[in-house]
């Protein structure tokens, strides 16, 4: 049985920040993931794709953020359990006990989970072809954009992935954009530049009309498509990329008697709690009045959180708030003189 002070379910960018947060005041954790890396969605869907909305950091890719984080908690000699799906959760007096499916045991007053949507995976293309060319040419994910230079690219999709997508990769490659639809859902100035790229021929806009077929042998070689009215147009296409949303699946968590709305847990947004006395919810995965999903929301969510963690891990020990600047105490944990 491994004890600590707080479990938390998630090593993405929520979860590496929980980890910041009870750390500074003095509090022990753990991160499970059942990813093999940390980095959540940040790493595993857009690694390379800029992020915008990071307070002081006017752009950074996915991986750039995980990469910091990690560096800021370096100093808390946190240990990760990769690979790793949390089974079961049940409580024992004031504790938590949860076990994992490579039959691990943790042991802690407090679990914060910062899973996202739970485990998930995208939407795959139904074409009968498909299948054969995932990994080669038919990708849901860009891990490194480099392996997309100067290629006929076609995307699927009409949200923010396949419109940010079809914009970076102009860069430096032919784009086709198809959608099963006239109308694209995408921030307005993402979608004035998606115009601007088309008439500069960037990128060729294709809708109404859905993947009929792949050609190819060892490598697509060219797509065809079928619009609406039934007319078909062939498209010489190096590389299939997918946006078709991702299927969400919570798993266990569903199962730990939480209050869940659709797939998200209730929470009291003073402190980011559950309906179960030291079981919190932060990031995509928390409901509340006015929530937002957003990176820079969830970082305010542990930040409260982390607080009524250490009440209960030291119920003896009365809170004191203090700044990171001034505090020799938070200095001293960072390893700071």
């Amino acid at each position: 049985m491994i004890k600590t002070d707080v479990i938390i379910i998630g090593a993405g960018p929520v979860g590496l920040f929980a980890v910041h947060q009870l750390g500074i005041k003095g509090l022990k954790s753990i991160v499970i993931d059942n990813l093999d890396k940390a980095g959540g969605q940040c790493i595993e869907l857009y690694p390379d794709k800029p992020i915008y909305d990071i307070p002081a950091v006017p752009e950074c890719t996915g991986e750039e953020l995980t990469g910091k984080l990690l560096e800021q908690i370096k100093p808390f000699k946190t240990k990760f359990f990769l690979n790793e799906r949390v089974d079961e959760v049940k409580q024992e007096k004031d504790n938590w006990i949860v076990k994992t499916n490579k039959s691990n045991n943790f042991l802690a007053p407090n679990i914060i989970i910062a899973g996202g949507v739970g485990s998930f995976e995208p939407r795959k293309l139904t074409v009968k072809e498909a299948e054969k060319y995932e990994g080669k040419s038919l990708f849901y994910s860009v891990k490194n954009k480099e392996n997309f230079k100067n290629k006929n690219i076609t995307i699927f999709g009409g949200g923010d992935s396949a419109l940010d997508w079809a914009l970076e990769l102009s860069k430096f490659s032919k784009i086709y954009l198809v959608h099963r639809r006239s109308d694209f859902r995408g921030a307005p100035h993402t979608l004035s530049e998606i115009k601007k790229k088309e008439k500069e021929g960037k990128i060729l806009i294709k809708t109404p009309c859905q993947l009929d077929s792949i050609v190819g042998n060892e490598n697509i070689e060219s797509i065809n498509i079928k619009y609406d009215d039934g007319k078909k147009e062939k498209i010489n296409t190096d590389i299939i990329l997918s946006f078709f949303g991702l299927i969400m699946k919570l798993g266990p968590i569903a199962e730990w008697g939480l209050n869940m709305d659709k797939k998200t847990i209730d929470v009291d947004p003073e402190k980011f709690e559950t309906n179960k006395k030291g079981i919190f919810a932060v990031g995509d995965i928390c409901s509340y009045p006015g929530k937002l999903k957003l990176i820079l929301s969830g970082f305010h969510e542990v930040a409260l959180a982390s607080v009524e963690c250490f009440k209960r891990a030291r119920p003896n020990e009365k809170y004191r708030f203090e700044f990171t600047t001034s505090s020799k105490t938070i200095q001293g944990r960072l390893g700071k003189k």
